[in-house]
């Protein structure tokens, strides 16, 4: 059986870029994470034990957006690794990261990547 964990639009202010600019000054980034694994167990069980601890998830999420990093690819590519590390039993795992305040031309909600990974 399949089961999800969504994190959605967890909000976190971060220095991430290319630009010398954006690793001093910083902005809001929106960090969406799916997690599919089989949590029936826990369904029955009502044992924390039997799940995946999203809060676990959201604080491997917040320690690896406080690493400086010039890529977003590099910081999903470790947020990934380290949630799986934690969590062997999850099967696949989606994250998009938004930055919300690109340093571009034009107004935009934000500049996003999706990175997907399956076991």
């Amino acid at each position: 059986m399949k089961s999800k964990i969504l994190l959605e639009d967890i909000k976190i202010y971060a220095y991430h870029g290319v630009l010398e600019e954006e690793n001093i000054i910083g902005t809001y980034y929106l960090i969406n994470v799916e997690i599919i694994a089989d949590l029936w167990k826990a369904a029955s069980t009502d044992d924390l034990q039997d799940t995946i601890n999203y809060a676990e998830i959201n604080r491997i999420i917040h320690e690896e957006m406080s690493v400086k990093s010039k890529l977003l690819e590099y910081v999903a590519g470790r947020i990934i690794i380290k949630i799986k590390e934690e969590f062997s039993e999850i099967n696949a795992i989606k994250i998009k990261i938004t930055k919300t305040n690109p340093p571009m031309q034009g107004e935009m909600k934000g500049v996003s990547l999706v990175f997907e990974k399956q076991w």
